[in-house]
């Protein structure tokens, strides 16, 4: 009771001071309550839209039809009945047949392997040597162009042009079709191409990634080989830079004819030391013709007189020592050296020479007997092949044969031989001990020159265009 009567006396006082106030100030409290009212009436408004109540705007319904559903599988047997031409290539092989070459091209057309078969012109595609590039224009089966790429059937004119065969579906004036043939001899193109890639377990395979010919990488491999173990020494992380010879028919790169052709200039970063090479040609003291060697960029020679080994990977399967002859079963002195390969395995030249023998030779079989300065010799022994005629020239690294097994030979691999005014010597050790190539002295200021372009490609992985032209010219 005693706190509800102290609220009611509070309460009391309270009301009565403020009818005081209002007494004595009744103006102001006056216009505190209406300043107070129009500040939230201005705040009402701006709250308050500004749009019309939707409740009350006009309502109207609109109806479309939804288009048809798509017929899907119409479609796409429409689609399947569209014709389109597709290119598609290959390269024929030693088995085939019109059909089976068709079959892979993706072609199902018996008029066009009739004409192919009975023209002599087009017969020409499955003649001689396969590996021929062949591209065929076809529409649903249907063949309308097919050409073929081939090394030309001349020797001497192999390294500059190719052939041409076409074989394609014309329209006649009257308005039927009929099939025309043709052959031409075509100049090959030539370019100077780069590569680059990095080691992640092996040089061929960082190659492969780089898409670097097969030929390019065995060079590569030679030139850095007396520097760097490949099979030791290489890092993850090592990097190369290549620039090389490649030649072209009709935009394709070609391998006949030393297509994958020279290293011009190359660099290999092993474990973060760099290798340099570059390519420099310069005049032979007899004056015949020009001489070309590897150099470093201080004009050190990084070629010898003499390969390794005549073969760019292989093992020696009997040294320069006495042996049980396979053949006699007795026991006599090896003249030479065998290594094993494959039957096929391209065989190189060891130096610069001239063919004095190229033929079959008693035991030797197919050989070829190259002369070199010095009054030195090489003998290439079981060839199943002889690429080269006698009293031609030949340079170092020069394909002139392919290994076999004929002549007194139990499989096949290469005798390969070294004499020395007549005299047999160890292969392994003249090779080694050959001398190396000297830049004459009048050819140096120009080799510098050439130096100075090379550290620029090396610095910046741009070809220099004097460089791109010089491959160029070789092939001219």
């Amino acid at each position: 009771m005693k706190t509800i009567d102290s609220i009611a006396t509070q309460t009391r006082s309270a009301v009565a001071a403020l009818d005081g106030l209002l007494r004595r100030h009744p103006r102001t409290l006056t216009g505190g309550v209406v300043a107070l009212l129009l500040g939230s009436a201005v705040t009402a408004f701006g709250i308050a839209p500004l749009a019309p109540d939707a409740a009350e705007l006009p309502r109207r319904l609109v109806s479309e039809t939804p288009a048809a559903a798509l017929d899907v599988p119409a479609q796409l047997e429409a689609l399947g009945t569209h014709a389109t031409a597709l290119y598609r290539s290959d390269l024929t092989r030693s088995a085939d047949t019109v059909d089976s070459l068709l079959q892979r091209l993706g072609v199902d057309d018996p008029e066009a392997a009739a004409f192919l078969r009975r023209d002599p012109t087009a017969h020409k595609l499955l003649d001689g040597r396969a590996g021929k590039m062949v591209q065929a224009l076809a529409e649903g089966g249907r063949l309308l162009q097919l050409i073929a790429r081939y090394p030309h059937a001349d020797e001497a004119s192999a390294r500059t042009h190719f052939t041409r065969l076409t074989v394609e579906r014309r329209t006649q004036p009257d308005g039927a079709s009929a099939w025309q043939s043709n052959s031409e001899s075509v100049p090959l193109k030539s370019e100077a191409r780069m590569a680059s890639g990095t080691i992640e377990s092996s040089l061929f395979a960082a190659a492969d990634e780089a898409r670097l010919p097969d030929h390019v990488t065995v060079q590569l491999a030679e030139l850095f080989g007396a520097e760097i173990d490949f099979r030791r020494e290489l890092r993850r992380g090592d990097r190369f830079t290549v620039l090389y010879e490649s030649r072209t028919a009709d935009g394709e790169p070609v391998a006949w004819g030393g297509g994958a052709g020279r290293v011009l200039a190359a660099q290999f970063v092993n474990a973060g030391k760099a290798y340099d090479a570059v390519w420099f040609e310069f005049a032979r003291e007899d004056g015949v013709a020009s001489k070309g060697s590897y150099f470093d960029l201080q004009g050190k020679s990084l070629a010898r007189m003499f390969l390794g080994s005549p073969l760019a990977f292989s093992r020696v399967t009997s040294g320069f020592a006495m042996r049980l002859h396979p053949v006699l079963n007795t026991w006599r002195q090896h003249a030479g050296v065998d290594y094993a390969a494959p039957t096929g395995t391209p065989v190189r030249a060891m130096g610069d020479g001239i063919v004095d023998f190229a033929g079959r030779q008693n035991g030797y079989g197919n050989v070829v007997i190259l002369r070199h300065a010095g009054e030195r010799e090489t003998r290439y022994a079981h060839l199943s092949r002889i690429a080269v005629r006698q009293g031609t020239r030949v340079e170092q690294g020069q394909n002139i044969g392919a290994v076999g097994a004929t002549g007194w030979a139990t499989g096949p691999h290469l005798h390969f031989e070294f004499r020395v005014r007549g005299a047999v010597r160890d292969p392994l050790t003249i090779a080694r001990a050959s001398e190396a190539v000297n830049l004459p002295a009048t050819a140096k200021s120009r080799f510098e020159s050439v130096a100075t372009s090379a550290r620029q490609w090396f610095a910046h992985g741009a070809i220099d265009a004097s460089v791109a032209e010089a491959a160029a010219a070789r092939f001219e």
